[in-house]
């Protein structure tokens, strides 16, 4: 086994032990109060062992591609491409889950009201509303149901809840309950039932817009799946790849891959919407 060789092993067990360490922070840390989209994040166990589990395959794909191909360069595209091109296979679908949820608060908003007008007080009819959740906001109506059996302050339980969902549709309800528990006022089912009415509304909005983005959505699909198709062909195919080889062809590619990477990611934000401008900032005074 010449030096070369020994040189690839030892950098991409380099590069595997650096990437196995972050795996091994990302999965073990946990803030005992997260900031509402690291909370959105961390949600379930599941789900951060699937990115775990992710970021382990990446680690393994980038290796064993640079020392099938010899080139840092290509190990470092196979890497990144194992998050990636999911990511960008799926565009849209944050947005149409976002969608279900703003659906979803209008339904409860619905239920809250018809609750409440039977004389309930505001902890009964949340706590009332738990057994008939809309599934897309089930987990954060007991949780906020749980927080207020806990003794929670209603208007830190409220504040969570609204961040937990982060969208503003649901911050005009909050809203609305924490100026209900404030001045006890008499027409919230009035008030709820309006948010439920501009829910109706909001959503069809929604899914208009969505449908005009498909194009987009679609261009991102199909760069992506030909950029995936031309590298796999490439790296197969020694004749192809050998300019890449030396160090300034390495460097060539790396430019090429980092510009196209930009374009890609650029096609993408314009597929998506803008972050929604929300009443509450997710920060809260303490219990």
């Amino acid at each position: 086994m010449n030096l070369t060789v020994l040189a690839q092993l030892g950098g991409a067990f380099a590069v595997s032990g650096v990437v196995l360490g972050v795996v091994a922070l990302v999965g073990t840390t946990r803030p005992s109060r997260p900031a509402p989209r690291l909370r959105r994040w961390m949600a379930r166990a599941a789900e951060i062992r699937r990115r775990r589990a992710m970021l382990s395959v990446a680690a393994v794909a980038g290796c064993t591609g640079w020392l099938l191909t010899g080139m840092p360069v290509a190990g470092i595209v196979i890497a990144a491409a194992v998050p990636g091109a999911p990511w960008l296979l799926t565009v849209g679908r944050r947005e149409r889950q976002a969608i279900a949820r703003v659906e979803a608060v209008g339904e409860w908003t619905r239920r809250l009201k018809d609750i409440s007008a039977t004389g309930a007080g505001l902890q009964q009819a949340i706590t009332a509303s738990t057994a008939t959740a809309p599934v897309p906001i089930s987990d954060e109506v007991r949780t906020l149901a749980a927080h207020l059996d806990a003794g929670w302050r209603p208007r830190d339980a409220l504040r969570q809840f609204a961040d937990g969902i982060h969208d503003p549709v649901c911050d005009q309800v909050v809203a609305a309950l924490i100026l209900n528990i404030t001045d006890r006022g008499e027409h919230l089912g009035d008030v709820l039932n309006s948010i439920a009415n501009a829910a109706v509304a909001e959503v069809a909005t929604r899914r208009e817009v969505d449908a005009k983005r498909t194009q987009p959505r679609f261009a991102v699909r199909f760069l992506t799946g030909m950029t995936l198709v031309t590298f796999g062909y490439g790296i197969t195919r020694a004749e192809y790849m050998r300019p890449y080889t030396t160090a300034s062809g390495q460097v060539a590619l790396a430019v090429l891959i980092a510009v196209f990477a930009a374009l890609l990611l650029w096609v993408r934000r314009m597929s998506e919407p803008p972050p929604p401008v929300r009443a509450f900032d997710g920060t809260r005074s303490s219990r």
